[in-house]
Parts: structure tokens; sequence; C-alpha cells
């Protein structure tokens, strides 16, 4: 379970860069909210300890349980289903009474876990039809629990995360030919359904966002982008420098509350009114370099599996980081997606510290300390 390490092999460049963002997410969540910055603070000690217990646990032997893994996540997210708390209109969360979680953050990385192995398991016959239409069936249990809550974000993120975990298992660029020509007509179909009225796919606040973004000049949709256009004066209104941490100005984005949820969602607003255009770059630039410290890990990885793992925890970080800014900039419909480690919110927090730690033992055991372990076992042979 536990391994002894050689200390060099350990990443502390990718440990700096993650409390960096962490230190800027408390201080960013204390602006947007007093009250929270205490959990916020909470929320990354916790994760933080976990993260260093799991860099030190063989990511081998955990992916032993992943059929257990999987089977506790259809358990949480049927825990959702029957006896979840509503808020907003949708019912994501599971209130134990001393502590309130939302379990679709932690399946994210389950997924991971599970495919990492699954694959690995299934690398000779992976695209064979059989192992393809397995893989497919074990996805759609829990994305259907996820779409039900309703949490079409979490849905969109999780197919995004599948479609990369089995392209750098190696599937076939046929299979991924003949998809990409079958699912860009089937989105089409979907988005033309969905502008619809009388649609019954999504929830007609979901509807009504995408409409927003489609139409923004249509009055009958202005509750709806008004955040969005609010985030981006409040975005621009920092300059290059920004206004200052905690700034007193009444038209600012957390003394006038004209931004809603500017702890979570509309983080980023607070970033470029607080911290300006270069507090933005600082930001994007740290998520991008912990992406890209993954994906590097990745590539050395001592099996598959380890690659899968380090490519999917790069994925979700970068696909939440560019929908959250791009939300708070009006690139695409609101979607309420938290930019990593750096909104508030304890279960998403935790979780990705989950993931990183995992990372961080991919990266300990490498192809490097894989060949010095062989080289060590043929010595003491000797």
């Amino acid at each position: 379970m536990i391994k002894q390490y050689k200390l060099r092999f350990y990443n502390f460049r990718l440990v700096i860069m993650l409390l960096a963002l962490s230190c800027f997410g408390i201080l960013l969540v204390g602006s947007a909210d007093p009250t929270l910055q205490s959990k916020q603070m909470a929320g990354v000690i916790l994760g933080f300890v976990i993260m260093l217990i799991l860099s030190l646990m063989d990511f081998s032997w955990i992916l032993n349980f992943y059929w257990i893994m999987y089977v506790a996540n259809i358990i949480l997210l049927l825990a959702v289903r029957l006896f979840g708390s509503t808020a907003g209109g949708a019912t994501r969360w599971v209130d134990l009474g001393f502590i309130r979680f939302q379990p679709t953050e932690l399946s994210k990385i389950i997924i991971i876990l599970f495919f990492a192995r699954f694959f690995m398991d299934h690398e000779e016959d992976l695209n064979t039809i059989k192992t393809i239409g397995k893989s497919l069936l074990l996805l759609l249990v829990p994305l259907i629990l996820i779409y039900e809550q309703p949490d079409l974000k979490n849905t969109i993120t999780v197919l995004v995360l599948f479609c990369v975990l089995i392209y750098v298992a190696g599937i076939s660029y046929k299979i991924i030919g003949g998809a990409v020509l079958l699912i860009v007509p089937v989105l089409i179909i979907f988005l033309f359904i969905i502008i619809q009225p009388d649609q019954h796919l999504i929830k007609d606040y979901q509807r009504d966002r995408i409409m927003s973004f489609l139409y923004p000049e249509d009055e009958t949709y202005a509750d709806d982008i008004e955040q969005q256009r609010n985030s981006m004066t409040a975005i621009g209104s920092g300059q290059l420098t920004g206004k200052g941490l905690n700034t007193n100005e009444v038209s600012s984005v957390n003394k006038s509350n004209f931004v809603s949820e500017n702890q979570t969602d509309f983080i980023f607003a607070v970033v470029g009114e607080e911290f300006g255009f270069l507090g933005c770059c600082a930001i994007v630039l740290l998520e991008l370099l912990i992406c890209i410290e993954s994906v590097r890990m990745g590539n050395r990885a001592k099996d598959l599996s380890g690659k899968i793992i380090c490519c999917g925890m790069a994925t979700i970080i970068a696909f939440q980081s560019f929908i959250n800014i791009c939300v708070a900039t009006g690139l695409t419909p609101n979607t309420g997606t938290p930019l990593p480690f750096v909104s508030y919110g304890l279960t998403s927090l935790v979780s990705f510290y989950i993931g990183m730690g995992i990372v961080i033992n991919v990266g300990l055991q490498n192809s490097a300390y894989k060949e010095l372990q062989k080289n060590t076992w043929k010595e003491e042979t000797l």
C-alpha cells in the first residue's frame, strides 16, 4: 500500500502551484463573502492533508478496488436521488446533519479511477465492439443519475472526460472519426429540440440560459443575461492591476451584490475587479500549468492506468476552468461551474485534492523510478 519513494521524484513544483492557487481562492472567497473564508481555509487544509496521504499510497493498490468504488459511486448518486436536499431547483446534495456534500464532484474522480483500471485491463481488446459497448453501459448509469438531478453541466463534463479517457487509452482513430460523424448531427438535432418552448429534454431554467446566450437582445431573457453582463462590467472595471483586495467601492461586485454567487460561479468577476488583468492572467496561468504538469507526469507514468489518471485530472481542471471563465466573460451560457481550487465549495475542493494526490503518486512511480527499482532488485538478487 505504502512504498518507499525517492524524494527527488516528489513533484514539489505541482504542490506549490496548488497551494498558490488555493491561497488565491481563500483571499477571493473571503472578499466575496467573509463568513465563508474560514470554511474555505478549512477545506484547503483538509484537502491538502488528504492529498499528502494519498500521494504516498500506491495508486495501483488503490485501483484494485475499482469495482467497489464504482458501486459506492452509484450508491452515493442514488442517495441524492432518494434523500437529497434541494437548492435552486436542483437536488444535488446529501445532508447528513453535520455535513452537506455534493456526490457528483467526487463521482468525477471515481469515474477517472474506475476507467483507468478498466481500460488498462482491456488494453488489448479496447477497439472491439464488446469492450466499447461495455464501457458505454458502465458510464451510462452514473451519467443518467447525474443528468436527472438535474445537472446538465456535470453531465457534459463527464461526457467530455470519458471521451478524453478513451482517447488516451488508445482507441482507434477510425472509431473516433466514426463517432464524430455520428455525434455532430446528434448535437445539432439536440440543440434544435431544446430551443423549442415545449421541449422536455431539459428544465425551463436551463433552456432560458441557452436562449439568453443565443438571443441576448431579447427582453424575454433579460434576467438570465444580466448576471453575465454585470460580470463582464466588473472584470473590465479592474483594468490592468485591479481596485485592490476587499475594495470598498459602492459599485463593486461584493458591495453592490449585482452579481450573484460571486463566491462560486462568478468568482472570476471578483478576480478581474480586484486584481485586474494581471490577476486574471495569474489565475489562468496557474490552472494551465497544473494541467500541463499533470499531463507531463502522465506521459512518464509506469503504465497506462497512471497516464489515464493524470490526463483525466488535467481534463476536468482544464474544462471546468475554461467553462467558468467563459461564463464570467459571456462566451458561453451560464452553467454554474466552479473554478477549480478557487471557487467556494468544499466538496469540489477536497475532491480535486484527492485526485491530485493520486496524480502525485503516479509521478512518484514514473518510468525512472521503475527502472531504479528494477536495477535495485537485480543488485539484491546478485
